[in-house]
């Protein structure tokens, strides 16, 4: 397995594995990533200045997760960690790290710190952003438009 940048051609892929993965966890609903007006084109959204998306690439083509990084609302210096979703044969192999450490190196360019939001009950995850340096909030960062996440994380990036 690979992670490249993601081309137009993964649009299809990349929305069918996010949108698995929220159904999964029950995030298929109102607050969450499931309703952004981007999920159908991810390309063109992330081919901005300061915003960037990975895929992960299985030997066969087939994408097996991804993420991005875009800045988030109209705080300065802030990027958001989003739409980090990857297939259930593909977590627990360590790719996660590696796309989570590309994320980071594009987002050190460009950012200072790195927020995220998601679900207390994605249990791996919320240990795998905790074990990768981000702190727990108690609350969202003003500008947030999930609102049904009710787990979020901050990090500086220097």
């Amino acid at each position: 397995m690979k992670i490249r940048e993601l081309q137009f051609k993964d649009n299809a892929a990349i929305e069918k594995v996010i949108r698995e993965c929220l159904i999964e966890f029950g995030g298929n609903r109102a607050g969450l990533a499931w309703e952004d007006a981007s999920m159908s084109d991810l390309y063109h959204y992330y081919n901005e200045p300061g915003r960037a998306y990975w895929v992960i690439e299985k030997e066969n083509g087939e994408i097996a997760g991804g993420c991005g990084i875009a800045p988030f609302g109209e705080v300065e210096g802030v990027c958001e960690l989003q739409k980090m979703y990857l297939t259930p044969e593909t977590r627990g192999t360590g790719l996660a790290g590696e796309l989570l450490k590309k994320a980071q190196e594009f987002a050190k360019l460009h950012y200072s710190q790195c927020y995220l939001e998601t679900l207390q009950n994605m249990h791996a995850a919320n240990r795998f952003y905790l074990k990768h340096g981000f702190t727990l909030l108690g609350a969202p960062l003003a500008g947030s438009e999930h609102f049904a996440c009710d787990a979020w994380y901050l990090k500086d990036l220097g």
